[in-house]
């Protein structure tokens, strides 16, 4: 699309938006300022250095509720106002396309709209009445989103949820449209119920935008995966068919209700759950699969992207990447496709041979090139064999790359591709872990590991008599880093208050963990009170 789209072209526009960015916990902590979750202070360097990075975008969230008078006027405090004003005024500066909203007000009192419809809808216009003011005039590249996330506690159900959602938005579109200015034809952008891509809620806004009939206005959703592989939980540790398929299906949905009838979706937020702890929750390589896949089937679907980063990916001050590997994949996926492969990790035993090893390519539309390490490059025939989509190295490459066998990654290859970034691999050395006995406390129990180069993958947990034991009782698969984590520095194993605060007191309970070289090993751990006894099996 060209840079600037003709007026009145919200899918070219929204195309023109691609990619984005979210400039997360800041101006949306919830506290005394944009600081109050642990984020610096923004800076226009910041953005400078974010639009270097190729986003044409940027999403930022704004929470009101602490910065609010009373009724019936609810004036923003002036500070507050000039502090987002200076931070969009620096952004449009930049030439982003900017989106401001109402953001963790939706949990904090728009949530109790069933309850108290009047007193939250009068809140929430003001609001709006007072930003439709301020930025009356500002460059038509500032975007508008009613609310972020909306829900709502205690209601009678979804017909009512649709209904009061329906309100919001209407309300809002109303204030805006009538303040005149830009606002008259300011892009705005509508939320489904929890910005859910489920059916349900997709055509409860389809609803919103037919009776709105306003062709400036953008459906958003939020996408953070297939829960169990976003978490890793279930033992959902790869990137499979099923987290692959609920991508598809929801991106499909909105594509059919929305873009193929000419309004543009942005999502809004996007990213896995288990980063809300750390990146590592999910294992490199399946995690590289997910973004690669994820931005490539946004393309496909005209879809608009906003990376959700709340300064766990792009650091606020030092302006790098906290994950340079991942953040190319990213990068990459906004134009192109990428070679990958069934794993990033290629374990050889310490205690055995060395034999030749396979993996399995995803070429995804692309042709192999080669194998490389470093600068050099492996030669085919010699060092590795390819048949079909089968990538195979030799006994003799292996043994070369693997050297004196010490524990852990001994050499890492690129596999090379026609297009997009080259997929990694690492060369492992391995034993089986070895695990000690133990005792502690529930608020503190590590077990003492030796990983010998292997990393752990998930956890099982069961009693005696076959039954699941810990939190998320459905299934034996516990949650990685909320209930179990391995800390290699350490070398331990850490359970968590959070898992033993769910398992019987007295009941013996076998941990199985799985580690990434396909190895298992078992544990037992016996609760008595605060006091937890492990053994190794």
């Amino acid at each position: 699309p060209p840079t600037t789209p003709p007026p009145g072209d919200a899918m070219a526009t929204v195309a023109a938006m691609q990619p984005g960015w979210n400039l997360g916990n800041s101006l949306d902590a919830v506290g005394s300022d944009e600081t109050a979750w642990g984020n610096p202070r923004i800076t226009e360097a910041l953005l400078d250095n974010v639009r270097a990075q190729g986003f044409k975008s940027i999403r930022i969230p704004v929470t009101w509720s602490a910065h609010l008078g009373g009724a019936p006027s609810y004036a923003i405090e002036t500070a507050y106002l000039n502090r987002v004003k200076e931070v969009v005024d620096w952004a449009l500066a930049d030439d982003f396309y900017v989106m401001i909203n109402i953001h963790h007000d939706s949990w904090q009192w728009i949530a109790n709209m069933p309850a108290d419809r009047t007193n939250v809808l009068a809140r929430y216009n003001a609001i709006w009445t007072q930003l439709s003011a301020t930025f009356r005039n500002s460059s038509p590249k500032l975007v508008f989103e009613s609310v972020n996330e909306p829900q709502f506690s205690n209601s009678s159900g979804d017909a009512q949820n649709a209904t009061l959602l329906h309100e919001l938005n209407t309300s809002f579109h109303t204030i805006v449209r009538q303040s005149g200015g830009n606002n008259a034809t300011r892009l705005l952008v509508l939320p489904t119920l929890h910005t859910s891509s489920d059916q349900a809620r997709i055509d409860e806004l389809t609803a919103t935008f037919t009776a709105l009939n306003d062709r400036n206005l953008i459906a958003t959703v939020h996408y953070y995966g297939y829960w169990p592989f976003s978490v890793n939980v279930a033992g959902g540790t790869r990137f499979d068919a099923t987290v692959q398929k609920d991508l598809t299906d929801s991106f499909d949905r909105v594509y059919n209700a929305f873009v193929a009838r000419g309004i543009p979706v942005i999502i809004g937020e996007y990213g896995l759950l288990g980063f809300d702890r750390h990146t590592g929750t999910i294992e490199q390589g399946e995690k590289l699969k997910f973004f690669e896949f994820l931005g490539h089937y946004a393309r496909t679907k005209k879809i608009t992207t906003m990376l959700w980063d709340n300064g766990q990916h792009f650091h606020r001050t030092a302006f790098t990447w906290s994950d340079p590997e991942l953040f190319a994949q990213i990068k990459s996926s906004w134009t192109t496709r990428s070679g990958t492969a069934s794993s990033d990790l290629l374990f050889n035993a310490k205690a055995s041979a060395i034999s030749a090893k396979t993996l399995t390519l995803n070429l995804n539309g692309t042709s192999f090139l080669g194998v490389r390490q470093g600068s050099t490059d492996l030669v085919q025939g010699t060092d590795y064999t390819v048949s079909g989509d089968q990538l195979t190295f030799t006994a003799s490459a292996l043994t070369r790359l693997t050297g004196n066998r010490a524990y852990g990654v001994n050499a890492t290859l690129h596999a090379r591709f026609s297009q997009g970034v080259p997929w990694r691999i690492n060369v492992i050395t391995y034993d089986r872990p070895v695990l000690a006995n133990a005792t502690g406390a529930t608020s503190a129990f590590t077990i003492p590991t030796q990983f010998r180069g292997d990393q752990l993958a998930t956890m099982e947990a069961r009693y005696a008599d076959g039954s699941n034991a810990g939190p998320h009782n459905w299934t034996p698969f516990k949650e990685f880093d909320v209930t179990f984590a391995p800390h290699y520095s350490t070398n331990t194993i850490a359970l968590t208050s959070t898992f033993f605060a769910e398992v019987n007191d007295g009941a013996p309970v076998t941990l199985t963990f799985h580690f990434w070289s396909g190895t298992t090993v078992s544990y037992r751990v016996t609760k008595s009170g605060s006091t937890v006894t492990g053994t190794a099996l």
